[in-house]
């Protein structure tokens, strides 16, 4: 099961980046359309780039066959987690009676998450039998 949740984790990272160019908000009264990589007219910044950096540390952290890697992995998908959630609320969140319209991408970015997450508790890694004394 650990070599599936490997692959698994590795196309949830692909989605995860093809998700921060899909649109995940769309503001009417503005006529934005937000995506991770493009929120001009906002100050949410460019919140997608923070996920590419995650993403890689975690494609790095999963091909390297260390405990200590497997330990950091799970620090990096947990932030990444972490970050997916902060900005779906606060992309999302509905300022002067103007509430955003929710597209694809960010449920993408919040689910990819969440299967890298799950990829990173199970490692494919064999662990040193115990010396029975």
């Amino acid at each position: 099961m650990s070599r599936i949740m490997k692959w698994m984790g590795i196309i949830a990272v692909l989605t995860l980046i093809a998700a921060c160019f899909i649109p995940w908000v769309y503001i009417e009264s503005k006529l934005i359309t937000v995506t991770g990589v493009s929120a001009e007219g906002t100050n949410f910044g460019k919140p997608g780039y923070l996920h590419f950096i995650f993403s890689f540390l975690f494609i790095l952290c999963t091909f390297i066959p260390r405990i200590g890697a497997k330990r950091v992995n799970l620090i990096v998908t947990g932030l990444n987690l972490a970050w997916a959630i902060r900005n779906y609320f606060v992309i999302t969140a509905c300022a002067g009676g103007d509430c955003p319209e929710k597209q694809a991408g960010l449920w993408l970015a919040l689910i990819a998450s969440v299967v890298m997450l799950l990829s990173a508790l199970f490692p494919d890694i064999e662990l040193p039998a115990e010396r029975k004394e």
